[in-house]
C-alpha cells in the first residue's frame, strides 16, 4: 500500500534521483542535461504552486517503511476552469509493481474531490507504452494525438492526451488501484557490517 505526501525539503533526494533517471529525463519535461540546481527549482516551484493553488506535488511513499517510491504530480491547476492536468513518476526500483496505478488512482480521486476537477489530463508520449496502460487501468480515455508539441528545449515529439471527467464512470476500484502491487517491494539491505532490523 502506499500513500501520497505533500512534497517538501525531506523529499529533495527522491527528487535528485529521479532527475538523474534517464527514463524520466526522456518522457517528461524535465531538462536535459538538467541544470545541477533543478531538483532544488523543481521543489520550490512546487512548494510555491502550492501556495497558489497553481500546481500540487506529492512524493509517493510505502506505507509500512515510508521509502520513497516516485512523484505523483497536478503541474498545472486552473481553480476557474475546474482542470488539472496530472503526471506521475516512479523510481526504477519500483517499476513493475503497480506504484503507478496505485499513485494515478490516488491522485485522481484527490483531484476530482479536493480540486473539485471537472476534467483532468495526462499528456503521455507516444513511445511511452507503460505510462499509457496506467492511464487505461485508471478510467483514463485516449482523445487523440498532438503532433510534433514542443516537450522542451530542442526536443519535440507526438504527445497523445488521455482525459478523465469528473463524470466518467471510475476505472478500477480505487481499493484495486491501491492494492495493485504485484509483489513486496525490495526491502533496503543493511550494509555489511552495520546493524540491520
Amino acid at each position: 500500500m502506499i500513500r501520497l505526501e505533500p512534497v517538501a525539503v525531506e523529499h529533495l533526494p527522491l527528487l535528485r534521483s529521479l532527475v538523474a533517471d534517464p527514463a524520466v529525463q526522456r518522457f517528461t519535461r524535465i531538462p536535459v542535461p538538467p541544470p545541477p540546481d533543478f531538483p532544488e527549482q523543481w521543489l520550490d516551484a512546487y512548494l510555491v504552486g502550492q501556495e497558489d493553488g497553481t500546481r500540487v506535488g506529492f512524493a509517493i511513499v510505502e506505507d509500512e517503511t515510508g521509502e520513497q517510491l516516485g512523484m505523483a504530480v497536478a503541474p498545472t491547476v486552473d481553480p476557474e476552469a475546474a482542470t488539472a492536468e496530472l503526471g506521475y513518476v516512479v523510481a526504477p526500483a519500483a517499476r513493475g509493481l503497480g506504484v503507478a496505478t496505485a499513485a494515478l488512482g490516488l491522485l485522481t480521486d484527490w483531484a476530482l474531490s479536493e480540486l473539485g476537477a471537472e476534467r483532468l489530463e495526462l499528456r503521455i508520449s507516444v513511445d511511452n507504452v507503460a505510462s499509457k496502460r496506467v492511464a487505461e487501468r485508471c478510467g483514463y480515455v485516449r482523445e487523440g494525438v498532438l503532433r510534433s508539441l514542443y516537450v522542451k528545449d530542442g526536443f519535440r515529439e507526438d504527445t497523445e492526451v488521455w482525459s478523465r471527467l469528473a463524470s466518467d464512470p471510475r476505472g478500477r476500484p480505487l481499493t484495486t488501484c491501491r492494492r495493485s502491487l504485484r509483489r513486496t517491494l525490495p526491502r533496503p539491505r543493511s550494509a555489511p557490517g552495520s546493524a540491520g532490523p
